[in-house]
């Protein structure tokens, strides 16, 4: 067992897993791979994430330092999310996966 952040962990994998588990966080880093996105736009281009969910997972992304943000002095402040190097590291296992479905899905990809 592994316990991190007052959480048990079956393995490394499960561990790993934890930071990208839920539905938004793998779409959220896929979308900021391809560079830095404000709130916004991560919301308009994620397609039915609530505000109060992107926000956590922003905010969880952020707390395991997969992410950062930069917070501009402009008024209204203007805030963007990029990936952190921890972050970038998991891009290409994201793209994996990304690859993968692609594959087994193909059919429900050209409709």
């Amino acid at each position: 067992m592994i316990e991190h952040k007052g959480k048990s962990y079956i393995c490394a994998l499960d561990l790993g897993f934890e930071t990208i588990r839920g539905k938004w966080k793998a779409v959220i880093l896929c979308h900021l791979s391809d560079g830095p996105k404000r709130f916004l736009e991560l919301q308009r281009i994620t397609c039915g994430v609530s505000q109060k969910v992107l926000n956590e997972s922003l905010k969880q992304l952020e707390s395991d330092e997969i992410i950062s943000k930069q917070i501009y002095a402009e008024i209204p402040p203007k805030v963007e999310y990029f990936l952190t190097e921890k972050g970038k590291e998991l891009v290409p296992a994201l793209k994996i996966i990304e690859k993968w479905s692609k594959n087994q899905f193909s059919h429900l990809l050209n409709e």
